[in-house]
C-alpha cells in the first residue's frame, strides 16, 4: 500500500479508475464516463450512464472504517431518508447488499465501495474562500441547515438502531482523551512548547466542561459531524447535506459547532450563527 501511495498522482488516479470501473460491475452499471470529483480520505467519482442516470461512488481508503461501520452509516443514511431528511439515497448492489468489496491487480488490497443516487446543487462555499451569497441568502440558507441539524438529530434520537451498529464517537475520549480519534494533536512535531502547554491545558478544562454538560437522550445520539460548506449543496431554495463519511455518535452541540467554526471569519459569521 505504501508503494501506491507515493506512485505519481496520474497514475493513482489511474489505477483507481480503473478500480470505479470493476466496482460498478456489482451494480450491473456499464457508464458513459466517470469522472473523478475528489481523492482524499475516499475516491469519489461522479458516474454517467448511457440512459442518463447520475450516480456517486465512493472507493474506501482501506484501514479508515471496517465493514461493519461502513454499513452502520449506510443503515442510517437510509433511516434517516425513511423519515424525510433530504440526503443521498443509498443503491444496493445487485445483490442486495448496501456496501461491497471490489479489487483489480493495479491496485493493492481490496476496496470497500458503495453507490448513492447523485445529489445536485452548488456547495454553500468553501474553507478557503468562504460562504458564496449576500446576507439575505447566508441566512436564509443557514435557517435551513439548522432545520436539516434538527431534524437529523431528532431522527436519532427516537431511532431504534439495527442489531450490531457501530460507528465512532465524538466523545470525551474521542474528541480529547488518551487515544482521540484524530490522534494526540498536543504532540504534533510542529508545536512550540508554548503551544503545545496551550493545548493541553485546553484539553484538561474541555475534558472538565463536557463531563459537566453530560450525555443525555435530548443532546448526545447519532451526528453528521461535518456540516461544512463543502458538505452542503445548494439547489435554488433548497439545500442538501452530503458526505457521512464522519458520520458517530456525539454531542449536538458539537453539530452546531463544526457547522460554524469554519466560517467564523467570513463577513457574514454573524447572520449565519443567528440563523442556525
Amino acid at each position: 500500500m505504501n508503494n501506491f501511495e507515493h506512485l505519481p498522482m496520474d497514475i493513482q488516479i489511474e489505477r483507481i479508475t480503473e478500480l470505479a470501473y470493476e466496482a460498478l460491475k456489482q451494480w450491473d452499471i456499464s457508464p458513459e464516463s466517470i469522472e473523478l470529483i475528489k481523492y482524499r480520505e475516499n475516491a469519489v467519482f461522479k458516474v454517467l450512464t448511457q440512459d442518463g442516470n447520475q450516480f456517486a461512488l465512493r472507493l474506501h481508503r482501506p484501514g479508515y472504517h471496517d465493514d461493519a461501520e461502513l454499513r452502520s452509516e449506510l443503515q442510517w443514511i437510509s433511516a434517516l431518508e425513511n423519515s424525510g431528511v433530504d440526503v443521498p439515497s443509498v443503491i444496493p448492489a445487485t445483490n442486495g447488499q448496501l456496501l461491497i468489496n471490489a479489487e483489480v491487480s493495479s491496485v493493492p488490497q481490496a476496496r470497500q465501495a458503495d453507490l448513492f443516487a447523485w445529489v445536485n446543487g452548488d456547495q454553500l462555499g468553501s474553507l478557503e474562500d468562504g460562504l458564496e451569497g449576500d446576507k439575505a441568502i447566508v441566512r436564509e440558507n443557514f435557517l435551513k441547515i439548522g432545520e436539516i441539524a434538527a431534524n437529523l438529530h431528532n431522527q436519532a434520537c427516537r431511532w431504534e438502531m439495527p442489531d450490531n451498529f457501530k460507528r465512532h464517537s465524538w466523545d470525551i475520549e474521542g474528541l480529547v482523551g488518551d487515544h482521540p480519534f484524530w490522534g494526540p494533536f498536543w504532540e504534533l512535531n510542529s508545536l512550540t512548547s508554548e503551544q503545545q502547554t496551550l493545548l493541553i491545558h485546553a484539553r484538561e478544562q474541555a475534558k472538565k466542561d463536557l463531563l459537566a454538560f453530560g450525555k443525555t437522550a435530548q443532546n448526545y445520539s447519532m451526528i453528521h459531524a461535518d456540516f461544512v460548506p463543502e458538505n452542503l449543496l445548494v439547489e435554488g431554495d433548497v439545500v442538501r447535506l452530503i458526505d457521512f463519511d464522519d458520520a458517530g455518535f456525539g454531542w449536538h452541540m458539537f453539530e452546531i459547532a463544526t457547522a460554524l467554526y469554519f466560517i467564523q471569519h467570513d463577513p457574514n459569521f454573524e447572520t449565519a450563527q443567528n440563523a442556525l
